[in-house]
Protein backbone atom coordinates (compact mmCIF):
# COMPACT_ATOMS: atom_id res chain seq x y z
CA UNK A 1 0.00 0.00 0.00
CA UNK A 2 1.32 3.30 -1.34
CA UNK A 3 0.07 6.01 1.15
CA UNK A 4 -1.00 9.81 -0.06
CA UNK A 5 -0.52 12.98 1.75
CA UNK A 6 -2.07 13.27 5.64
CA UNK A 7 -5.41 14.95 5.99
CA UNK A 8 -5.04 16.44 9.36
CA UNK A 9 -8.20 16.39 11.56
CA UNK A 10 -8.99 17.98 15.04
CA UNK A 11 -6.39 17.54 17.68
CA UNK A 12 -8.09 15.17 19.42
CA UNK A 13 -10.06 12.20 16.79
CA UNK A 14 -13.67 11.69 17.08
CA UNK A 15 -14.88 8.31 18.71
CA UNK A 16 -15.23 6.93 15.07
CA UNK A 17 -12.17 7.97 14.01
CA UNK A 18 -10.25 5.96 16.65
CA UNK A 19 -12.21 3.14 15.76
CA UNK A 20 -11.58 3.09 12.08
CA UNK A 21 -7.82 3.93 12.58
CA UNK A 22 -7.89 0.73 15.28
CA UNK A 23 -9.92 -1.09 12.61
CA UNK A 24 -6.96 -0.56 10.08
CA UNK A 25 -4.27 -1.24 12.56
CA UNK A 26 -5.92 -4.33 12.78
CA UNK A 27 -7.17 -5.41 9.55
CA UNK A 28 -5.29 -3.26 7.19
CA UNK A 29 -6.56 -0.27 4.88
CA UNK A 30 -10.37 -0.49 3.98
CA UNK A 31 -12.03 0.89 0.88
CA UNK A 32 -13.78 4.46 0.39
CA UNK A 33 -17.37 2.11 0.53
CA UNK A 34 -16.49 0.56 3.93
CA UNK A 35 -15.36 3.84 5.26
CA UNK A 36 -18.71 6.04 4.06
CA UNK A 37 -20.62 2.78 5.73
CA UNK A 38 -18.80 3.30 8.87
CA UNK A 39 -19.15 7.24 8.73
CA UNK A 40 -22.54 7.43 7.79
CA UNK A 41 -23.87 4.54 9.38
CA UNK A 42 -22.77 2.96 12.52
CA UNK A 43 -24.89 1.92 14.71
CA UNK A 44 -23.96 3.92 17.57
CA UNK A 45 -21.48 6.68 16.33
CA UNK A 46 -22.32 7.54 12.23
CA UNK A 47 -23.69 10.71 11.39
CA UNK A 48 -27.36 9.67 10.74
CA UNK A 49 -27.28 8.29 14.60
CA UNK A 50 -26.34 11.05 15.65
CA UNK A 51 -28.28 14.54 15.98
CA UNK A 52 -28.93 15.17 12.32
CA UNK A 53 -28.35 18.67 11.36
CA UNK A 54 -31.04 19.44 8.06
CA UNK A 55 -31.87 23.18 7.16
CA UNK A 56 -30.15 26.31 7.43
CA UNK A 57 -29.30 25.90 11.23
CA UNK A 58 -27.43 22.48 10.37
CA UNK A 59 -25.11 21.07 8.13
CA UNK A 60 -26.87 21.24 4.82
CA UNK A 61 -29.89 22.16 3.60
CA UNK A 62 -32.11 20.04 0.85
CA UNK A 63 -35.04 20.90 -1.38
CA UNK A 64 -37.76 20.12 0.64
CA UNK A 65 -36.30 22.40 3.45
CA UNK A 66 -36.26 25.56 1.19
CA UNK A 67 -39.52 25.67 0.03
CA UNK A 68 -42.87 23.96 0.51
CA UNK A 69 -43.32 24.01 -3.27
CA UNK A 70 -40.73 21.34 -3.51
CA UNK A 71 -42.95 18.49 -1.72
CA UNK A 72 -46.08 19.91 -2.97
CA UNK A 73 -45.74 19.69 -6.49
CA UNK A 74 -44.04 16.26 -6.05
CA UNK A 75 -47.71 15.13 -4.23
CA UNK A 76 -49.67 17.06 -6.73
CA UNK A 77 -48.00 15.31 -9.89
CA UNK A 78 -47.97 11.76 -8.32
CA UNK A 79 -51.46 12.21 -7.31
CA UNK A 80 -52.93 13.36 -10.92
CA UNK A 81 -50.88 10.57 -12.28
CA UNK A 82 -52.82 8.15 -9.63
CA UNK A 83 -55.87 10.05 -11.15
CA UNK A 84 -55.52 9.50 -14.88
CA UNK A 85 -54.94 5.92 -14.30
CA UNK A 86 -58.17 5.52 -12.23
CA UNK A 87 -57.05 5.46 -8.91
CA UNK A 88 -56.13 2.23 -7.74
CA UNK A 89 -54.79 1.48 -4.18
CA UNK A 90 -51.35 2.37 -3.84
CA UNK A 91 -48.54 2.13 -1.51
CA UNK A 92 -47.19 5.74 -1.22
CA UNK A 93 -42.87 5.40 -0.13
CA UNK A 94 -40.69 7.60 0.47
CA UNK A 95 -36.97 6.50 0.82
CA UNK A 96 -34.48 8.38 3.38
CA UNK A 97 -37.42 11.08 4.02
CA UNK A 98 -34.66 13.34 6.30
CA UNK A 99 -37.32 15.52 8.85
CA UNK A 100 -40.38 14.54 7.15
CA UNK A 101 -40.85 18.26 5.48
CA UNK A 102 -41.47 16.26 1.97
CA UNK A 103 -44.35 13.84 3.26
CA UNK A 104 -45.44 16.67 5.43
CA UNK A 105 -45.99 19.48 2.19
CA UNK A 106 -46.72 16.67 0.12
CA UNK A 107 -49.83 15.35 3.08
CA UNK A 108 -50.79 19.04 3.28
CA UNK A 109 -51.50 19.65 -0.71
CA UNK A 110 -52.90 16.31 -1.83
CA UNK A 111 -54.54 15.32 1.47
CA UNK A 112 -58.14 16.24 0.55
CA UNK A 113 -58.60 15.48 -3.16
CA UNK A 114 -60.93 12.75 -3.12
CA UNK A 115 -60.10 9.11 -2.57
CA UNK A 116 -56.58 9.65 -2.22
CA UNK A 117 -56.65 9.10 1.17
CA UNK A 118 -58.55 6.28 1.56
CA UNK A 119 -56.40 4.87 -1.99
CA UNK A 120 -52.95 4.53 0.04
CA UNK A 121 -50.87 3.81 2.98
CA UNK A 122 -47.54 5.67 3.45
CA UNK A 123 -44.44 3.99 3.85
CA UNK A 124 -41.10 5.38 5.18
CA UNK A 125 -37.98 3.84 4.59
CA UNK A 126 -35.66 5.34 7.28
CA UNK A 127 -32.75 3.35 9.23
CA UNK A 128 -31.94 6.86 11.84
CA UNK A 129 -33.52 6.31 14.55
CA UNK A 130 -33.59 10.00 15.53
CA UNK A 131 -34.44 11.31 12.22
CA UNK A 132 -37.23 8.64 12.34
CA UNK A 133 -38.71 9.91 15.70
CA UNK A 134 -38.81 13.57 14.14
CA UNK A 135 -40.68 11.94 11.07
CA UNK A 136 -43.09 10.93 13.31
CA UNK A 137 -43.81 14.29 15.17
CA UNK A 138 -43.66 16.02 11.26
CA UNK A 139 -46.40 13.29 10.15
CA UNK A 140 -48.76 12.71 13.25
CA UNK A 141 -51.97 13.89 11.37
CA UNK A 142 -51.09 10.64 8.85
CA UNK A 143 -53.49 8.13 10.08
CA UNK A 144 -51.82 5.17 8.21
CA UNK A 145 -47.69 5.43 8.41
CA UNK A 146 -45.33 2.32 8.65
CA UNK A 147 -41.40 3.08 9.16
CA UNK A 148 -39.32 0.40 7.25
CA UNK A 149 -35.71 -0.48 7.95
CA UNK A 150 -35.21 -1.14 4.11
CA UNK A 151 -36.53 -1.80 1.14
CA UNK A 152 -37.41 -5.55 2.19
CA UNK A 153 -40.26 -5.18 4.24
CA UNK A 154 -42.38 -2.93 1.98
CA UNK A 155 -45.75 -4.54 1.30
CA UNK A 156 -45.90 -6.57 -2.30
CA UNK A 157 -49.36 -6.24 -3.07
CA UNK A 158 -50.14 -2.94 -4.36
CA UNK A 159 -48.24 -0.88 -7.20
CA UNK A 160 -45.51 1.71 -5.73
CA UNK A 161 -45.32 5.67 -6.20
CA UNK A 162 -42.03 6.45 -4.90
CA UNK A 163 -40.08 9.33 -3.99
CA UNK A 164 -35.92 9.29 -3.47
CA UNK A 165 -34.76 12.62 -2.77
CA UNK A 166 -31.14 12.77 -2.17
CA UNK A 167 -30.93 9.45 -1.11
CA UNK A 168 -28.46 7.96 -3.67
CA UNK A 169 -25.66 10.70 -3.55
CA UNK A 170 -24.81 9.20 0.16
CA UNK A 171 -24.66 5.70 -0.50
CA UNK A 172 -21.23 4.37 -0.60
CA UNK A 173 -18.93 4.43 -3.45
CA UNK A 174 -15.76 3.00 -4.66
CA UNK A 175 -12.93 4.78 -5.96
CA UNK A 176 -10.27 3.30 -8.48
CA UNK A 177 -7.07 4.89 -9.53
CA UNK A 178 -5.32 4.40 -13.07
CA UNK A 179 -1.80 4.00 -12.95
CA UNK A 180 0.86 2.25 -15.74
CA UNK A 181 -0.31 -0.83 -14.94
CA UNK A 182 -3.87 -0.55 -14.74
CA UNK A 183 -6.92 0.26 -12.43
CA UNK A 184 -5.82 -0.06 -8.20
CA UNK A 185 -8.55 0.48 -5.93
CA UNK A 186 -7.99 3.67 -3.56
CA UNK A 187 -8.25 3.21 -0.56
CA UNK A 188 -8.29 4.79 3.78
CA UNK A 189 -5.43 4.35 5.69
CA UNK A 190 -2.76 5.42 8.61
CA UNK A 191 -0.08 7.82 7.92
CA UNK A 192 3.12 7.56 9.78
CA UNK A 193 1.22 10.24 12.84
CA UNK A 194 -1.73 7.40 12.89
CA UNK A 195 -3.89 10.11 11.10
CA UNK A 196 -6.52 9.30 8.09
CA UNK A 197 -4.95 9.87 4.48
CA UNK A 198 -5.70 8.65 1.11
CA UNK A 199 -3.85 5.72 -0.67
CA UNK A 200 -4.13 2.86 -3.01
CA UNK A 201 -3.62 -0.96 -3.26
CA UNK A 202 -0.93 -2.34 -4.43
CA UNK A 203 -2.52 -5.07 -6.40
CA UNK A 204 -5.19 -3.93 -9.00
CA UNK A 205 -8.78 -4.10 -8.77
CA UNK A 206 -11.50 -6.89 -9.98
CA UNK A 207 -13.43 -4.24 -10.24
CA UNK A 208 -11.83 -2.97 -13.45
CA UNK A 209 -12.96 -6.24 -14.68
CA UNK A 210 -16.27 -5.15 -15.24
CA UNK A 211 -15.11 -1.82 -16.70
CA UNK A 212 -15.25 -3.26 -20.28
CA UNK A 213 -14.03 -0.85 -22.99
CA UNK A 214 -16.07 2.17 -22.00
CA UNK A 215 -15.41 5.01 -24.04
CA UNK A 216 -15.48 7.31 -21.84
CA UNK A 217 -12.20 5.71 -19.97
CA UNK A 218 -10.84 5.73 -23.07
CA UNK A 219 -7.24 7.96 -23.14
CA UNK A 220 -7.48 8.71 -19.41
CA UNK A 221 -3.92 9.57 -17.82
CA UNK A 222 -2.11 8.07 -14.89
CA UNK A 223 -3.88 9.60 -11.67
CA UNK A 224 -6.77 9.49 -13.41
CA UNK A 225 -9.90 8.68 -10.60
CA UNK A 226 -13.30 6.68 -11.87
CA UNK A 227 -16.14 5.98 -9.19
CA UNK A 228 -18.27 3.31 -9.20
CA UNK A 229 -21.44 2.58 -6.61
CA UNK A 230 -22.16 -1.64 -6.29
CA UNK A 231 -24.49 -0.12 -3.30
CA UNK A 232 -25.99 2.39 -5.65
CA UNK A 233 -26.59 -0.38 -8.04
CA UNK A 234 -28.02 -2.99 -5.43
CA UNK A 235 -30.68 -0.95 -4.43
CA UNK A 236 -31.77 0.42 -7.74
CA UNK A 237 -32.08 -3.33 -9.01
CA UNK A 238 -34.07 -4.07 -5.36
CA UNK A 239 -36.69 -0.97 -6.40
CA UNK A 240 -36.56 -1.84 -9.86
CA UNK A 241 -37.64 -5.53 -9.37
CA UNK A 242 -40.60 -4.42 -7.07
CA UNK A 243 -41.76 -1.93 -9.50
CA UNK A 244 -41.77 -4.54 -12.83
CA UNK A 245 -43.54 -6.97 -9.87
CA UNK A 246 -45.88 -4.89 -8.26
CA UNK A 247 -46.27 -1.71 -10.90
CA UNK A 248 -45.93 2.20 -10.01
CA UNK A 249 -43.55 5.11 -10.41
CA UNK A 250 -40.48 6.26 -8.96
CA UNK A 251 -39.27 9.51 -9.21
CA UNK A 252 -34.90 9.89 -8.19
CA UNK A 253 -33.92 13.45 -7.49
CA UNK A 254 -30.41 13.85 -6.55
CA UNK A 255 -27.12 15.99 -7.90
CA UNK A 256 -25.02 14.83 -10.51
CA UNK A 257 -24.77 13.29 -14.43
CA UNK A 258 -26.34 10.94 -16.84
CA UNK A 259 -22.51 9.32 -17.22
CA UNK A 260 -19.85 10.30 -14.49
CA UNK A 261 -16.39 12.16 -15.78
CA UNK A 262 -13.57 10.93 -14.14
CA UNK A 263 -12.37 12.50 -11.02
CA UNK A 264 -13.38 12.57 -7.57
CA UNK A 265 -16.60 13.97 -6.51
CA UNK A 266 -16.31 12.76 -2.92
CA UNK A 267 -17.50 15.18 -0.69
CA UNK A 268 -18.04 16.17 3.59
CA UNK A 269 -20.07 19.31 4.69
CA UNK A 270 -20.41 20.71 7.72
CA UNK A 271 -22.48 23.74 8.54
CA UNK A 272 -22.81 24.34 5.04
CA UNK A 273 -19.04 24.31 4.53
CA UNK A 274 -17.31 21.89 2.83
CA UNK A 275 -14.37 20.08 4.46
CA UNK A 276 -12.11 17.40 4.08
CA UNK A 277 -14.13 13.85 3.90
CA UNK A 278 -11.67 12.28 5.97
CA UNK A 279 -11.88 14.95 8.59
CA UNK A 280 -14.16 13.80 11.89
CA UNK A 281 -16.03 11.06 10.89
CA UNK A 282 -19.32 10.47 12.12
CA UNK A 283 -19.61 14.31 12.34
CA UNK A 284 -19.88 15.45 9.13
CA UNK A 285 -22.37 14.30 6.06
CA UNK A 286 -20.15 12.22 3.53
CA UNK A 287 -21.43 12.68 -0.58
CA UNK A 288 -21.03 11.78 -3.75
CA UNK A 289 -22.66 12.91 -7.26
CA UNK A 290 -24.46 10.36 -8.94
CA UNK A 291 -24.32 8.70 -12.90
CA UNK A 292 -27.86 9.11 -13.26
CA UNK A 293 -27.23 6.75 -16.42
CA UNK A 294 -26.69 3.81 -14.72
CA UNK A 295 -29.29 3.79 -12.21
CA UNK A 296 -31.65 4.26 -15.50
CA UNK A 297 -29.17 0.92 -16.63
CA UNK A 298 -30.32 -1.03 -14.01
CA UNK A 299 -33.87 -0.37 -14.22
CA UNK A 300 -34.12 -0.91 -17.97
CA UNK A 301 -32.32 -4.13 -17.80
CA UNK A 302 -34.80 -5.16 -15.31
CA UNK A 303 -37.62 -3.89 -18.06
CA UNK A 304 -39.09 -0.85 -16.78
CA UNK A 305 -39.16 2.10 -18.45
CA UNK A 306 -37.08 5.35 -17.35
CA UNK A 307 -37.74 8.95 -18.52
CA UNK A 308 -35.02 11.60 -18.49
CA UNK A 309 -32.98 12.60 -16.28
CA UNK A 310 -34.73 15.82 -16.85
CA UNK A 311 -32.91 19.52 -14.82
CA UNK A 312 -35.28 20.12 -11.39
CA UNK A 313 -35.80 23.55 -12.76
CA UNK A 314 -37.46 22.48 -15.83
CA UNK A 315 -38.86 19.44 -13.68
CA UNK A 316 -40.31 22.29 -10.98
CA UNK A 317 -41.71 24.52 -13.64
CA UNK A 318 -43.41 22.13 -15.79
CA UNK A 319 -45.29 20.86 -12.15
CA UNK A 320 -46.53 24.10 -11.97
CA UNK A 321 -43.87 25.74 -9.34
CA UNK A 322 -44.39 29.38 -10.58
CA UNK A 323 -47.98 29.36 -10.57
CA UNK A 324 -47.71 28.10 -7.14
CA UNK A 325 -45.17 30.50 -6.30
CA UNK A 326 -47.62 33.16 -7.39
CA UNK A 327 -50.30 31.82 -5.22
CA UNK A 328 -48.24 31.68 -2.21
CA UNK A 329 -46.78 35.12 -2.43
CA UNK A 330 -50.05 36.63 -2.99
CA UNK A 331 -51.26 38.36 0.31
CA UNK A 332 -47.94 37.35 1.67
CA UNK A 333 -46.19 39.94 3.63
CA UNK A 334 -42.94 41.29 2.71
CA UNK A 335 -40.61 38.77 4.58
CA UNK A 336 -42.31 36.02 3.66
CA UNK A 337 -42.79 36.81 0.30
CA UNK A 338 -38.95 37.43 -0.05
CA UNK A 339 -38.26 33.80 1.56
CA UNK A 340 -40.41 32.28 -0.95
CA UNK A 341 -39.01 33.83 -3.47
CA UNK A 342 -36.11 32.73 -2.95
CA UNK A 343 -36.66 29.53 -1.79
CA UNK A 344 -38.14 29.06 -5.33
CA UNK A 345 -35.01 30.55 -7.17
CA UNK A 346 -32.72 28.22 -5.15
CA UNK A 347 -34.83 25.11 -6.41
CA UNK A 348 -34.47 26.48 -9.79
CA UNK A 349 -32.01 28.91 -11.06
CA UNK A 350 -29.54 27.47 -13.34
CA UNK A 351 -26.63 28.54 -11.23
CA UNK A 352 -28.33 26.96 -7.80
CA UNK A 353 -30.05 23.48 -7.83
CA UNK A 354 -32.16 23.83 -10.95
CA UNK A 355 -29.08 22.38 -13.44
CA UNK A 356 -27.34 20.70 -10.64
CA UNK A 357 -30.15 18.58 -9.66
CA UNK A 358 -31.71 16.08 -12.04
CA UNK A 359 -34.82 13.93 -12.15
CA UNK A 360 -34.74 10.20 -13.49
CA UNK A 361 -38.20 8.36 -13.47
CA UNK A 362 -38.29 4.42 -13.76
CA UNK A 363 -41.71 3.29 -14.00
CA UNK A 364 -44.14 0.30 -15.08
CA UNK A 365 -47.42 2.58 -15.50
CA UNK A 366 -50.12 3.23 -18.37
CA UNK A 367 -48.96 6.52 -18.52
CA UNK A 368 -46.21 9.04 -18.51
CA UNK A 369 -45.31 10.36 -15.43
CA UNK A 370 -45.33 13.72 -13.92
CA UNK A 371 -42.99 16.15 -14.81
CA UNK A 372 -41.70 14.47 -18.37
CA UNK A 373 -42.62 14.25 -21.72
CA UNK A 374 -43.26 11.15 -23.90
CA UNK A 375 -39.92 11.85 -26.29
CA UNK A 376 -37.93 11.57 -22.87
CA UNK A 377 -37.31 7.65 -22.84
CA UNK A 378 -34.43 7.04 -22.02
CA UNK A 379 -33.03 5.04 -24.59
Amino acid sequence: MTTGASVFGPAQPTPLEARIAELIREAGPIDIATFMTLALGHPTLGYYQSDVRLGADGDFVTSPELSQIFGELIGLGLAAAWQAADGPPVHLVELGPGNGTLMADLWRATGRLPGWPEALDVHLVETSGRLRRRQQDRLAAIERVQWHESLATLPDDRPLLVIANELFDALPIRQLILEADGWHEVRVDLDADGRLCLGRADELSALSDGLGREASLEGLAEGSVIELSPARDAMMAELAQRLRDQGGIALIIDYGELEPTPGSTLQAVSRHRKVDPLTRPGEVDLSSRVAVGALARTATALGLTAYGPVPQGSFLSRLGAELRLEQLVRGASPATAERLQLGHRRLTAADAMGELFKVLAVCRWPLTPPGFLPEEVLR
